[in-house]
């Protein structure tokens, strides 16, 4: 067993840092015997912790490996089982109880001893132990014998040294030599006792034979410790000499601090000095600029520019505390403040004067553009100012009062500039919208209308007003549209309106735009940017005055600015083309088409520059003028077509308003091709085919010359023949409608023309039909004495072939009487007669096989012979 706890300790608990204490050798109870070892160790370092480990021998070889290890501090509970009698089992509680049984008693006995010990020495906590022999335990009662046994044993566990490598080789070497140490362990002993004796001897005659050596060693120490004394002397004079040198260096020290004060004291009045000049000091050339600088040279604007920045650096320079109290500072700052106003003064008397000088180069160039519809262009002014924009920027930040003032002198000044120029350029435009035909008459209507032009506005209005007492001469109707061979003008006029109107509008749009950018670039106002507290802002007449901080919260912001300006300078604009608008619309309602695509495409260009633009807030405005206009006119052809009478001594025919919607819708789809406004164009054709439709239908029932049915057949066919060609998809189900209506009507027509030629033929039939509709079986229809054989054949012969040819022959007068020559329906008619007048033919040969059989009677004319006629009849006509 001992061979076994040496292998183990070397094997399985030395690498792990632990000790073995005890073993025992147990089975599991109740089951085949697997032999395995329950082990009691220590670990050899603190704190020491106690465990049971289970260790088994491998079943691959002859080693033993770790299977399962406990804490001591987990052990509830030690049973064994039976305390007066010899049992081998035991139990161990854990977390569960673990029944095991040692291969002897007194193996068990050992361990469960050894568990105790353990439990006192290093635990100290309540354990149980169920079943075990007191004399087990009475190792722990501190009395006597027992108490220097336990003693020793906890002695022994503490003492115990494993025995390193090389010791087991000294003692295998020297079991070796003495054969006998197994067989004879005292004599063994007992040798080497003699051996220790010699060594002890050897050692003790060593010691002695080195006492002279000791007392040398001893003279040697006390001369060390002399030189020792000798050498602390020294060191203690070297620290009273060190110490002066030190009260000195204190002194020098003290000196070089106050000297570096002095010189950081210095350095900070330096830089404070250099800042002052460096930031506080307008050069010569710059003050000379400032007070005598040429304004009207660019080399002179630019040293301003220039000098004006750097007044602004020095003004602006950000003072330290106590900067201001300064003498010198005080005389800077009064300086800056004089060269400021004087500038100021200077740049503003300037800039008034390049005004009023601009103002009359431009006035003299506006004659050359009243003959031509074009406005007269201010690049070159824009230009010469923007060189002046960073002046104006330092004025706006530094005079705001002045500059106030050049921006109300501004505004005023091409406020009365640009009221000429586009005053002059509308009525312009009016004379050639106007204009006058090589007779001398005016073209404002289809029809045109009375007076001649001039060159004026107000003769302008008055032929527009002239002209508007006839409804019309006035504007153009569907009715009027319907008779085009009447004004072969149209669409000249048309054309030249257009034109001109898109001229109109191509010239203001460049205008505004390029006064606006320069508005924003000249007076430093960004169209995007918000005001500061303080900020200025314009009056309802345009004009920058300042407004106090508190009213910061209510101040309008710079983008605002510029569109009040722009108000006020162009503020004739709007009124000038709600004019234009007007006239056109009075020359012509369907102008209306023309301009409300132009503005809105003009609209949307504006909105993709600047959607906050004065053009695209202007354009917007005549835009829902010029919509206003377009649905009058709408709804001025509504009520035109209601309005109609037609005469009751004349035929029909096409109505004019229907003619009038195919050129309508012609002239539309040119215009509106391709357009932003094609939504409202196809609102107006609903309201304008759902009137066409309505009015029609309204004539026909009061025609009393031509039939209802002619009437509502041809004025379908033809609207399905334009909405045909034209293809308009938002009218695809009023094309279907008016096919359905045309198909309709062209049938009730014809049958009821048809009852005519053989009216008492089919009376007679009639009257059949009706017997057998009331229950009368086909073949004793016969029987009944008003539809007996005798009466059919009398019938029949009143028919015979040459009137059945003459009764076709007026039929047809009268229908080339109904029919009107425009639509070319007579032939469709006739062949739709024919048809119908076979299928007659075919329906009642047929009731006279089923109610007259084996009569014989028959018609006294084939189908071949009704051909025959139709044709002839047709051809003599």
């Amino acid at each position: 067993m001992t061979a076994i706890k040496h292998a183990l300790q070397r094997d399985i608990f030395t690498p792990n840092d632990e000790r073995l204490l005890s073993i025992v050798n147990v089975c599991k109870a109740g089951k085949k015997k697997k032999n395995c070892f329950l082990c009691a160790t220590v670990t050899t370092e603190r704190p020491v912790q106690v465990k049971v480990v289970k260790v088994k021998k491998s079943d691959k070889g002859d080693f033993y490996k770790r299977q399962m290890a406990w804490e001591l501090r987990d052990l509830t509970e030690v049973d064994a089982k039976d305390a007066n009698k010899d049992n081998p089992e035991f139990d161990l509680h854990f977390e569960k109880v673990y029944r095991w049984v040692a291969s002897s008693t007194a193996e068990k006995n050992s361990f469960i001893s050894c568990i105790w010990k353990l439990n006192q020495r290093y635990l100290r906590k309540k354990l149980e132990f169920v079943n075990v022999s007191p004399q087990l335990l009475e190792e722990s009662v501190p009395s006597g014998e027992s108490q220097s046994v336990a003693g020793g044993d906890e002695d022994a566990l503490d003492d115990y040294q494993e025995l390193n490598t090389r010791e087991e080789q000294d003692i295998e070497s020297m079991m070796e030599v003495c054969e006998y140490a197994i067989s004879n362990a005292e004599a063994f002993a007992e040798k080497l006792s003699r051996e220790l004796q010699v060594l002890d001897g050897a050692n003790i005659q060593s010691i002695m034979a080195s006492e002279k050596q000791v007392n040398i060693l001893m003279q040697l120490l006390d001369q060390a410790l002399s030189e020792v004394d000798n050498i602390e002397g020294k060191l203690l004079s070297y620290e009273e000499m060190l110490q002066s040198v030190k009260e000195q260096m204190d002194q020098i020290s003290q000196s070089n601090r106050l000297i570096q004060i002095s010189n950081t004291n210095n350095d900070k009045l330096l830089d404070e000095i250099q800042f002052l000049v460096n930031y506080m000091d307008l050069s010569k050339g710059h003050i000379k600029a400032l007070k005598e600088g040429d304004l009207s040279s660019p080399k002179g604007i630019e040293a301003c520019i220039n000098a004006s920045e750097a007044l602004s650096q020095c003004m602006n320079v950000a003072l330290k505390p106590g900067h201001d109290k300064l003498l010198a500072v005080k005389q800077q700052q009064r300086l800056f403040s004089d060269l400021k106003d004087t500038f100021a003064r200077r740049l503003t008397n300037h800039l008034n004067n390049v005004f009023v000088y601009q103002g009359h180069d431009q006035s003299n160039t506006l004659a050359q553009h009243t003959a031509e519809l074009t406005l007269p262009k201010h690049s070159p002014l824009h230009r010469d100012l923007l060189r002046y924009a960073k002046l104006m920027e330092w004025l706006k930040n530094t005079q705001r009062d002045k500059y106030e003032g050049l921006s109300r002198t501004y505004v005023d000044y091409m406020t009365r500039l640009y009221e000429r120029e586009i005053k002059d350029f509308f009525e312009v435009a009016k004379i050639k919208m106007a204009g006058t035909s090589k007779d001398g008459k005016g073209k404002f209507g289809l029809h045109g209308s009375s007076g001649k032009l001039t060159g004026s506005t107000s003769s302008l209005n008055k032929l527009a007003v002239t002209s508007s007492n006839s409804k019309r001469s006035q504007s153009s109707s569907l009715l009027d549209m319907g008779n085009m061979s009447a004004s072969d003008l149209d669409v000249a006029d048309r054309t030249r309106f257009d034109k001109i109107f898109e001229q109109v509008l191509s010239e203001l749009e460049p205008l505004c735009l390029a006064e606006q950018d320069f508005i924003s670039k000249f007076f430093k106002l960004q169209q995007h940017s918000t005001p500061a507290q303080g900020e200025n802002v314009d009056d309802a007449d345009g004009i920058v005055h300042s407004r106090p901080p508190s009213e910061h919260r209510i101040s309008m912001s710079e983008k605002d600015m510029v569109r009040l300006m722009m108000n006020k300078i162009f503020q004739n604009i709007e009124m000038e083309l709600n004019s234009l608008i007007a006239l056109g619309d009075k020359i012509d309602s369907f102008n209306s088409l023309y301009m409300l695509v132009k503005i809105s495409h003009h609209v949307w260009t504006a909105e993709n520059v600047d959607p906050a633009s004065y053009l695209s807030t202007t354009l917007g405005n005549v835009l829902v003028t010029v919509k206003r206009n377009f649905d009058k006119c709408i709804s001025g052809q509504i009520r035109q077509m209601e309005e109609v009478k037609i005469s009751k001594k004349s035929k029909v025919g096409i109505l004019q308003f229907v003619t009038g919607f195919e050129e309508f819708a012609k002239l539309a789809e040119a215009i509106f091709r391709n357009t932003e406004r094609r939504g409202d164009l196809d609102k107006a054709y609903i309201k304008l085919i759902r009137a066409v439709f309505n009015n029609v239908e309204k004539v026909a029932n009061e025609s009393q010359k031509t039939p209802r049915d002619v009437v509502m057949m041809e004025n379908f066919h033809h609207i399905f023949s334009t909405l045909s060609s034209l293809k308009i998809s938002c009218l695809e189900t009023e094309r279907k409608e008016a096919k359905q209506q045309y198909t309709e009507h062209l049938q009730s027509y014809v049958i009821n023309s048809l009852g005519q030629p053989l009216e008492k033929l089919n009376h007679f039939f009639e009257g059949v039909e009706a017997r057998v509709a009331q229950g009368v079986r086909e073949e004793e229809v016969s029987y009944q004495l008003a539809f007996n054989k005798q009466e059919l054949r009398k019938v029949i012969k009143e028919y015979p072939g040459k009137e059945v040819k003459k009764g076709l022959d007026n039929l047809y007068k009268k229908v080339d009487k109904h029919l009107c020559d425009e639509e070319s329906l007579l032939q469709v008619v006739w062949h739709s007669m024919q048809d119908e007048f076979i299928r007659q033919y075919k329906h009642f040969e047929g009731l006279i096989n089923r109610c007259y059989p084996g009569s014989g009677i028959t018609m006294e004319f084939t189908i071949q012979d009704m051909l025959e006629y139709f044709s002839s009849i047709a051809q003599s006509h």
